[in-house]
């Protein structure tokens, strides 16, 4: 595991990139990768990805490491990466080196078309806001481009736009317990081992009852709070529903799907 730190006021801004991040880009970079190659073309079908997993394992975040890796590909391959925070585009023209906020869904499909006509070549990074919904259909010309999106938890966030476009589903797993033991490492590199040996004790004692789920396992407050919620979910299972499948309703806390069986 490679482990980059950036510091700002006194605030810790580490960033972890992990086996899984890494997985992703390379399907991402295959992706664009094609697009160049012989097979490739004017009209060549880009696939159109839609990135799944747990929340709070970090998707959205590890969608700035793509963008950084798609500014830094081949200017002459690649002129321009969108990157959306639902009807917020950013448009990065490598080109020019400039960076424009566009606001508003309809500004940005106009820009999109633009850039088409002009020919140029663009990737999108589509992150779905909290309350927000996926890009329509019609966000973009047919071909000539590439997109995966991060979506809301919520699967009528997503759904629709996956069927229409045949997106194809990128899943991405939670960190493996070595990966955690990193990152507790790193958090707590200044201590003694005693005590980075004690954190690394509590984290793997909270993993065991909500996961390895790093934004509710590494604070003690957002950790008890996650651990409420989820012993709130198994209370609301009734009796008949014991030795049967049975699914968590979706819930405003980001709580994910989860099949209980006997």
């Amino acid at each position: 595991m490679a482990v980059l730190a950036d510091t700002i006021q006194d605030l810790r801004k580490d960033v972890f990139v992990n086996c899984e991040l890494d997985r992703v880009w390379r399907i991402v970079k295959g992706d664009v990768t094609a697009w160049f190659s012989s097979h490739g073309g004017t009209d060549f079908n880009f696939e159109r990805r839609v990135l799944i997993g747990t929340p709070g394992i970090g998707k959205s975040m590890n969608a700035g490491s793509y963008l950084y890796q798609l500014l830094q590909y081949d200017v002459k391959k690649l002129q321009v990466v969108v990157h959306c925070f639902g009807d917020t585009a950013y448009v990065f023209d490598k080109t020019a080196k400039t960076v424009t906020k566009y606001e508003g869904n309809k500004i940005s499909k106009i820009v999109l078309r633009d850039l088409w006509k002009r020919g140029m070549k663009w990737y999108i990074i589509y992150d779905v806001a909290r309350k927000g919904t996926p890009p329509d259909t019609g966000f973009a010309p047919s071909t000539g481009w590439g997109m995966i999106v991060v979506p809301f938890p919520k699967v009528s966030n997503y759904d629709e736009w996956e069927k229409q476009l045949k997106a194809s589903r990128v899943i991405m797993n939670c960190p493996d317990e070595k990966e955690v033991k990193a990152m507790c490492a790193w958090m707590k590199r200044g201590l003694d081992k005693d005590e980075q040996a004690g954190y690394w004790k509590e984290v793997k004692e909270r993993m065991k009852k909500v996961g390895p789920i790093p934004r509710h396992i590494f604070d003690e407050k957002i950790y008890i709070d996650r651990l409420g919620a989820v012993d709130g979910a198994f209370l609301a299972i009734k009796p008949t529903d014991f030795g049967k499948n049975f699914t968590w309703e979706e819930r405003k806390n980001g709580i994910p799907r989860i099949r209980v069986t006997n």
